[in-house]
Parts: structure tokens; C-alpha cells; sequence
């Protein structure tokens, strides 16, 4: 437990020398406040544009509330995901190709505090961005169109946060396996892609997936989901991570050999 918290505290020291702790927080929020903003003031951008009739302008119809905190997480399912794979992309990977982790692997190392300290330290800026971002895009909906039940609230973002928890698992468990932070970053971009085509393709003949956790936060916010499908998927993706922090931890150890020295 002493050597996790020297850890932990060498990935927050880490995190604050590059400001990931303040950058990753503050482009989360400005994509929440930006979706609401750019929905209100869509019929007057379309109506200074110019070449669009007025009749159309005039019959914009007004998204619902629920609609664009929904949108806002359609969003982070492009532009946030894609910041956290560039941002910790290197967490494992980029020390070993530095150098830098021989500074570690040269005293007796705890390999499981070394690979949860870095998942937790990731994880906690993920989340605290995810929620700081959802519930600025909830303030400025309040704002400019009209209140967002706050249970309902509370439900998406935390089911959205589980499928974020995930994707950080996925990160940093690639970024054990592989030599560098590029191959890294294409690894995961392809490997969700075609999780992601694969779910959409097929993903009617299923209900219990982590892939649906997505669709399952918006539902919260449109109907409840069905909650023996939804824990079900929850249950799957909580196993999921678990084993792949277990296999980020084993591939750390075996592959602490190919650091550049």
C-alpha cells in the first residue's frame, strides 16, 4: 500500500507537470457548454447564413432538453474518447520507449501498485471531466431551454461514466502491450471503431453488451432501460475492466525487459 501511494502520488505530480489535469477538465466543459449554445442560436446562424428560406428558419423545431444532453454525449463518443486515448495513449508504452520507467524497474517494483496507480489516476481526471463537462451542458440547457430532471441526470451520467471507466481500461491495458504510444492510440481508435460498426450492424439481435451502455445512459433520460438487460451489461463491462486491469498488470511485468535503457 506505501509504494501504491508513492505511486499514485508520482502519476498526480505527472499529471499536473502537463497540465492534464486542468486541459482534459476544460475541453470536456467547453463540448457540454457549446452543444446547448449552438442549439439555441441554430435558426439565427441558419438565418444569417442567407441562403436558407424563411419558412425553414421558422419551423426549427426546438430539441427537447433530454435531446441535447443526449447530444452532448454523442460528442464525447467522438471528440471525448479520442482525447483520452491522445492523452494517456503513452501512460505504460511512452515511459518504457523513454526510458524513463528504468528509474523504477531497477528497484524492487510493485507491479500491480504500478499499473492501478496509473488506471486510477486516469480514471479519476476521465471522470471528473465527464461529470464536470455533463453538468455544465445541464446548466446552460437550464438555462436556454428548460430543466433536465436531476435523477435522470444523475443516472446518465454515471452509466455513461462506467463505459468511460472501460475505455481507460482499454487504453492503458494497449498501452502495456504495445512498444509505443502511436501504435497505441491506432489500436484503440480501431479496435472501438469496429466495436462500435459491429454494435450498430448487429447490435438489435442483443440487449446485453457494454457496447449498449451508451444507449442505455440516454435512455435513462427518454424511458428507464430495462433494468435485468442494463445490470446485466453493467455487471459484464465491471468483469471486463477488472480483467484487463489484471492483464495491463501481467503485461507491465513482462514486458519491463524491452525498456529503453
Amino acid at each position: 500500500m506505501n509504494q501504491f501511494s508513492v505511486l499514485l502520488q508520482k502519476e498526480w505530480r505527472e499529471n499536473i507537470r502537463n497540465y492534464k489535469v486542468f486541459w482534459i477538465p476544460v475541453v470536456f466543459i467547453l463540448f457540454g457548454i457549446i452543444e446547448p449554445v449552438t442549439q439555441y442560436f441554430l435558426p439565427q446562424i441558419l438565418e444569417s447564413a442567407g441562403n436558407v428560406p424563411e419558412e425553414v428558419v421558422a419551423g426549427f423545431p426546438v430539441p427537447a432538453p433530454e435531446e441535447i444532453l443526449i447530444s452532448v454525449m454523442g460528442q464525447y463518443q467522438f471528440m471525448g474518447l479520442l482525447i483520452l486515448i491522445l492523452a494517456y495513449m503513452g501512460s505504460v508504452s511512452g515511459e518504457r520507449k523513454s526510458g524513463t520507467a528504468t528509474l523504477l524497474y531497477v528497484r524492487p517494483l510493485s507491479y500491480p501498485a504500478y499499473f492501478i496507480s496509473k488506471w486510477v489516476m486516469a480514471g479519476a481526471v476521465a471522470l471528473v471531466s465527464i461529470w464536470l463537462g455533463f453538468f455544465a451542458s445541464y446548466y446552460y440547457i437550464w438555462l436556454l431551454f428548460d430543466a433536465v430532471d436531476m435523477g435522470q441526470t444523475v443516472q446518465f451520467t454515471a452509466t455513461y461514466s462506467l463505459w468511460i471507466l472501460l475505455i481507460v481500461s482499454i487504453i492503458l491495458a494497449a498501452s502495456a502491450a504495445l512498444p509505443g504510444p502511436g501504435l497505441t492510440a491506432a489500436a484503440v481508435l480501431v479496435l472501438i471503431f469496429i466495436a462500435q460498426i459491429i454494435d450498430g450492424l448487429l447490435g438489435a439481435y442483443w440487449n446485453v453488451s457494454p457496447l449498449k451502455l451508451p444507449a442505455y445512459a440516454g435512455s435513462w433520460l427518454i424511458e428507464a432501460p430495462d433494468l435485468s438487460d442494463f445490470w446485466w451489461s453493467a455487471g459484464i463491462t465491471a468483469v471486463l475492466i477488472a480483467l484487463l486491469v489484471a492483464f495491463g498488470v501481467w503485461l507491465s511485468h513482462r514486458n519491463a525487459a524491452k525498456t529503453k535503457v
